[in-house]
């Protein structure tokens, strides 16, 4: 019952909202290339479904594919930075700074680089994006070092290694999950956002832009909304395998 009352309020109010979505441009005659009606995106979804399910996954092959990249490569940077002061203070700067560089900057360099007819420079796209949160989620994490943890290792002359391995890792493992869970989702729009910017044409990036182009506006609500399930699909899965570890740790 507890599970029956957090769900309803949010679907009653997404029904109720696509209702008055549909009576508002019905009755305003709002012009389709302001907004479709969702009755018409989900027709077109249905018309599409057969281009939908190919052009998501290649968009969430790229997504998963740079989503675990930065992941390991934001927690390999955040131990070392955490490892010594003086790589941190090289690496930590370098690593903001990558998330002050725009997608539209990054993907067309990218896309120079290892040419147009290959998945690798979305893919780097999505790496950049999501190194910067699990880094600084990690980085935190690795500094929360209980003082009788801290003072546990000094009297048993640990070395750095190992304070990192009994110590700094297992502390930092909430933050890490905290960290993958707010990268997941930002994979898959840092995945459409590049998509935009020249090379395949097979996902969903692509596809939107493309309908647009030729008029079709419901036709890119409709991948438009493809791409909001493939968000959070990959967020709940973010989410869940943060559940399943910090779960295991606290049983």
């Amino acid at each position: 019952m507890n599970r029956v009352a957090r769900v309803w309020p949010p679907v009653v109010f997404g029904v109720g909202l696509l209702l008055l979505w549909e009576l508002v441009v019905t009755f305003g005659r709002v012009p389709a290339f302001l907004l479709p009606t969702p009755s018409a995106i989900a027709a077109q979804v249905g018309a599409q479904f057969g281009v939908i399910v190919p052009t998501a996954a290649v968009t969430g092959g790229n997504a998963l594919a740079g989503l675990v990249a930065g992941f390991l490569l934001g927690l390999v940077l955040a131990v070392l930075a955490s490892s010594s002061r003086v790589i941190g203070e090289l690496l930590t700067p370098v690593v903001l700074a990558a998330s002050a560089v725009p997608i539209v900057a990054l993907a067309p360099v990218f896309t120079t680089m290892f040419g147009s007819t290959t998945e690798i420079p979305r893919r780097l796209v999505v790496t950049v994006v999501v190194t910067v949160p699990v880094f600084v989620a990690t980085a935190r994490g690795l500094r929360q070092v209980q003082p009788v943890h801290a003072e546990l290792m000094t009297a048993l002359a640990a070395t750095p290694w190992q304070r990192a391995r009994l110590v700094r890792l297992p502390g930092a493992v909430p933050y890490v999950m905290t960290g993958l869970r707010l990268a997941a989702p930002a994979a898959v729009i840092a995945a459409i956002v590049a998509e935009y910017f020249g090379g395949l044409q097979n996902g969903l990036g692509s596809r939107i832009s493309a309908a647009a182009a030729n008029t079709a506006y419901a036709r890119a609500w409709a991948f438009v909304a493809a791409s909001i399930a493939l968000g959070l699909l990959f967020h709940l899965a973010g989410l869940l395998v943060e559940r399943l570890v910090t779960r295991g740790r606290t049983a």
